[in-house]
């Protein structure tokens, strides 16, 4: 039985979130943020906050699209709970590239809009 640890609807896309969603990775801030991050950013509601900590092996659903999470960097949960900032990479690294990252496989990003439904599950 799943256990669902975070959940989000996204509320608005950033004019320049596109680059980041073509090179294969999405970048993820709550409403609260600052507008110039707004920018570059899929803007979300928080309905829930995080339950407990993400970790390999979870299952990042993104409007009804699956993707198991590789790898967790050593700030992003902190990041998630302080500032509903997520930044995942579609890159299928087994490693965070960076402190922020949660890394799940390469493989096509679904179209984000807003509405879309973010959870994540062990």
């Amino acid at each position: 039985m799943s256990v669902e640890k975070y959940r989000a609807t996204v509320t608005s896309i950033g004019d320049f979130a596109g680059e980041f969603i073509n090179e294969g990775v999405l970048v993820f801030f709550a409403e609260s943020a600052p507008d110039e991050l707004k920018e570059v950013a899929v803007i979300h509601n928080r309905s829930e906050p995080q339950i407990s900590d993400i970790a390999v092996g979870d299952t990042i659903s993104l409007g009804g699209e699956k993707f198991p999470v590789l790898a967790v960097g050593s700030v992003a949960n902190e990041n998630i709970k302080n500032l509903g900032h997520i930044v995942i990479k579609f890159n299928g690294l087994n490693e965070a590239e960076m402190d922020g990252d949660i890394t799940v496989p390469e493989v096509g990003i679904p179209v984000i809009k807003p509405g879309l439904e973010l959870k994540i599950t062990s």
